[in-house]
């Protein structure tokens, strides 16, 4: 049981197809808030059936952080944090709460956990001065720039240990404003395997049906290119490869199908690593009545929004 605390955010979280959004919308409007998506690609516009923004679930509630990019545009967690810490503090100048839907993984974690991003630009003369040294020397100098390096890899690769030197740094020089206290409290939401994978299925079938390959066929038509599309993944991949002709109509579904399924996997396994890593997560059966859960274990603990 969570203690009584005084939140600033709420967070709803959990694999696709789980029924994040009504969950979301429904603690906004119950709670005097404004939905604030962590989709890494619900903030492309024109992608919309493939991303399953669901416009029709909000009504009068606000959603921000949809549709703020064209397709093509690098849109990275270091944004995504960004304009998070922006539209959070709007919201909360507003007097509303905000609530944090999504299940992009790496955009949860950034907040939930407060990832230290700076934004590095390249450094033209340090570059030319790193050229000049070998690899044991680049590791070296990496190694005196950030002593609490984790991730080996970055002494592998010679592009990769310049750009982590380069980092590096920047940082020692320009360390990155505090973050403020968000106070979050996370639920998410679980099914049974099978009744989650039957929930996959009908939405596939039901975005199909629906115009999703249409949807494809407009943004390819509009200028995205074909590696764009495949970079965006699942729906926009397979859909983009049936196009070519590369997959017919019964192979489409079924490698997506297959392929959605295993990136619903991929999620839960991301939000375990969560857990593990300190981030309290407050489960709730999406069969049963989700948001009656949740607004009664907020009742319970006596948590109130913070001001």
């Amino acid at each position: 049981m969570m203690a009584i605390t005084d939140y600033r955010l709420l967070v709803v979280l959990g694999p696709t197809a789980s029924g994040k959004t009504r969950l979301g919308v429904g603690l906004a409007r119950a709670l005097g808030g404004e939905v604030i998506s962590a989709d890494s690609r619900q903030v492309y516009r024109g992608m919309d059936i493939g991303t399953g923004k669901d416009r029709e679930e909000y009504g009068e509630i606000p959603c921000h952080l949809i549709d703020i990019a064209d397709p093509g545009y690098e849109f990275s967690v270091f944004e995504f944090q960004r304009r998070f810490l922006d539209v959070w503090a709007e919201v909360r100048g507003r007097g509303r709460l905000p609530v944090l839907v999504g299940g992009t993984g790496l955009y949860l974690d950034a907040v939930l956990r407060g990832y230290r991003l700076v934004a590095v630009p390249a450094n033209g003369p340090l570059r030319a001065e790193l050229a000049a040294l070998v690899p044991e020397e680049l590791q070296e100098r990496l190694c005196r720039a950030n002593p609490r390096l984790h991730n080996t890899t970055d002494l592998l690769d010679r592009e990769r240990l310049v750009r982590a030197i380069e980092i590096a740094e920047y940082e020692a020089e320009h360390p990155p404003e505090p973050l403020p206290a968000l106070a979050p409290l996370v639920f998410g939401i679980r099914w049974e395997r099978s009744e989650l994978r039957r929930r996959i299925t009908e939405r596939l079938k039901a975005r199909l049906a629906g115009g999703m390959i249409e949807e494809v066929e407009r943004l390819h038509a509009a200028g995205v290119p074909w590696a764009t599309l495949d970079y965006f993944g699942l729906e926009y991949r397979f859909v983009a490869s049936y196009l070519r002709g590369e997959l017919n109509r019964n192979d489409l579904f079924q490698k997506l199908n297959s392929a959605i399924h295993d990136f619903a996997k991929r999620q839960e396994t991301w939000f375990r690593r969560m857990e593990r890593h300190g981030v309290p997560i407050h489960w709730l059966d999406g069969a049963a009545e989700p948001l009656t859960a949740a607004l009664a274990l907020l009742g319970r603990t006596g948590a109130r929004a913070g001001r």
